[in-house]
This record gives C-alpha cells, structure tokens and sequence, in this order.
C-alpha cells in the first residue's frame, strides 16, 4: 500500500482467499485492505494515538437516511455526553480533494450537526469547526484537544 501523510502506526495483516486483510480495532475484525480502508485505519490510528480518542467513543461506518436514501459516513468521533464531536470522511489516496467531497459530507452533517469535520485521502487533510449560531465553518490547522 501507498505510504500516507501520517505518523507511522502499527497494524495487523493477514492473508484470506488471495486478499490481505487489515484487523480493524473499532469493529473488531479484520476487513479487506483497499486504499480507501487504508486511509480509514491511518485515521483510527491517529485519532487514538494522536488525539487520545477513546475506541469506544469512535464508530465506523454508520449507516444514516438521507432523502430516502441509505448513505454510510466513514468514522464519526462522540463526545462523552453522546453529540458528535468530529463526522470523517476518507477517500483513496488516488481520489483529490475536490469541493463535491466537502458537499458531501456538508450532506452528511446536516443529519449529525457535529463539531468538527475531517476530510483526508490520505495525503491532504483537511479539518474544519462549524459554529451553527452564526451558521459558518473555518478552515483549522489542527483538531482541538479532544474533550476541551
């Protein structure tokens, strides 16, 4: 796999019908390793490293109605209290940045109304804070101390 714009993690492979699995500590089970899973496992680990994020206060893959439709985010962060603290979104390290990933996950938010947004394919990253009284967004260098 392509090496990421992320600390160095350590993570558990194996091999199954000619794929290579990657054990995933949030849902507890090796999933098959496609670039986009690669990027969602540098994520978890930087969320629980890196941010002291506690796996039971992460969830992967949520399923969520929009419109009538089933729509999945990739990784949402709660608060103790049980609101959303940080709604992530993960693409392939070959997929760009572009504004219709923001939309998307700009769609997604409307349904959890989280604090932060973290969009990645692994290589950009970027973070936002959402301020709903005055109905704006900021581009931020860095996510807050998780609990602050």
């Amino acid at each position: 796999m392509q090496r990421l714009n992320f600390p160095p993690a350590q993570f558990r492979f194996k091999n199954s019908e000619n794929k290579t699995l990657i054990f995933d500590p949030i849902r507890k089970k090796f999933i098959v390793l496609t670039p986009e899973e690669w990027v969602r496992q540098h994520v978890i680990a930087l969320l629980q490293t890196h941010y002291q994020i506690p796996t039971t206060l992460i969830s992967v893959e949520r399923q969520l109605k929009i419109n009538q439709l089933i729509k999945r985010f990739d990784l949402v962060v709660f608060n103790k209290n049980g609101s959303i603290f940080l709604l992530v979104e993960c693409k392939a390290p070959e997929i760009p940045i572009k504004q219709d990933t923001f939309d998307q996950i700009a769609r997604y938010n409307l349904h959890v109304q989280a604090q932060h947004l973290f969009v990645t394919n692994g290589l950009e990253h970027y973070f936002c804070k959402l301020d709903y009284e005055r109905e704006r967004f900021e581009l931020i260098p860095d996510l807050p101390a998780f609990g602050s």
